[in-house]
């Protein structure tokens, strides 16, 4: 640092001079989208509209504030916060089973707890982004040989096993499915031979998924299998997605600009892909799918040139989840991928969810910055 300048000009400086804008202006861009888009589906029949938006709105702004904080962190600290969010989040997995305070009813799933002021709040979005940084560390390890592997994937059991179980037991299938998608793709850079994939696949096919069918998923949730590949076999299983497709083909290319709007189930959250449809049309939704893949490819551009191993596998994990969502998300819209609580990154409603990947966006820029002013 120049010793005519303070830290904070000089603080203010660099942070301008590395910030990654390939990684901002996108998400920038999906989140005004977003915004547009719930304002004026918040605002058809919603009682407690606006205060509901502005809430989002707030969510936006801490999130913001948040991804800002932690791009001004040194990387070195990242470990200790990875197991900081690891913690928390499985202590507030413990409070949520214990407080009280259930959405099952509404939701299906015992996964919030309610917060003063705040509203509710999911812990299991925490624990997304505490799992991915702390798995990091132990594969960069495992991979130097600094521990063995035997202790390295006893670790990781021990690591996953409590988070995985309440999760399951609350039950968030599709957060569930989020982990994993992360921690497999974090294991294919690690360089793990693909033998061990294919027989992981091969296990799960002919060992998991008959007991999850079984003794885990609801009779709801088979519906909604089972009418994704028999189209029409149960019509009110298949309502919603009905519904979110009807809405999708009513925007044509710039929007439904006849006042009639399709009613669809959840259209803020979960189906806020059909809402984006309907009110900017093919324009919008192509918008929409454009950004998030540029997105997603510059991750893993950032991952590529990371410094240190760790570094490249948190921005995949991170990537990956991300992935997950956008194309789980906007596969159910339109009838490829069957219907789950996934909400559709920066633009479904939801605090929690927004907060969160703003959280994960300040970790990958973080390890962007600390590229570029490496190489600088």
């Amino acid at each position: 640092m120049d010793k005519g300048k303070s830290g904070i000009e000089f603080l203010r400086n660099n942070s301008l001079r590395t910030v990654d804008y390939w990684l901002v202006i996108p998400i920038l861009s999906i989140t005004t989208i977003g915004l547009y888009v719930l304002n004026l589906v918040l605002s058809q029949g919603f009682t407690d509209y606006p205060m509901i938006f502005y809430k989002q709105v707030i969510a936006v702004i801490m999130g913001v504030v948040i991804a800002l904080v932690i791009c001004l962190l040194d990387t070195q600290f990242m470990k200790l916060i990875g197991w900081i969010l690891y913690a928390a989040s499985l202590l507030l997995l413990v409070w949520v089973r214990i407080d009280g305070f259930t959405l099952a009813d509404t939701w299906g799933a015992d996964s919030w707890m309610s917060l003063p002021f705040l509203g509710t709040f999911q812990p299991s979005e925490l624990t997304k982004i505490g799992l991915v940084i702390v798995t990091s560390y132990v594969l960069e390890d495992m991979g130097q040989k600094v521990i063995s592997m035997v202790r390295g994937w006893v670790y990781l059991a021990l690591i996953y096993g409590p988070p995985m179980l309440m999760i399951l037991k609350q039950p968030d299938f599709g957060t569930a499915m989020v982990i994993v998608f992360s921690f497999v793709c974090m294991l294919f850079i690690w360089n793990l031979k693909y033998r061990y994939f294919l027989l992981a696949i091969s296990g799960v096919v002919v060992g998991v998924l008959p007991i999850v069918w079984n003794f885990y998923l609801a009779p709801f949730q088979k519906k909604r299998i089972l009418s994704l590949i028999f189209e029409g076999s149960d019509p009110v299983a298949e309502y919603n997605l009905v519904q979110s497709k009807r809405a999708i083909m009513s925007g044509g290319l710039t929007g439904n600009h006849t006042g009639i709007l399709v009613n669809v189930p959840v259209k803020q959250s979960d189906f806020i892909y059909s809402a984006v449809s309907e009110r900017m049309g093919f324009i919008g939704t192509t918008a929409i799918v454009v950004l998030a893949f540029f997105f997603l490819l510059r991750c893993l551009y950032v991952a590529s040139k990371a410094a240190r191993k760790a570094y490249s596998y948190i921005v995949v994990g991170l990537t990956a989840s991300y992935a997950f969502h956008f194309i789980e998300n906007m596969g159910m819209c339109i009838g490829l991928l069957p219907i789950t609580g996934i909400p559709l990154p920066f633009v479904s409603h939801g605090g929690t969810a927004m907060m969160v990947n703003f959280i994960s966006l300040g970790f990958i820029l973080n390890i962007s910055m600390d590229r570029k002013s490496a190489s600088t």
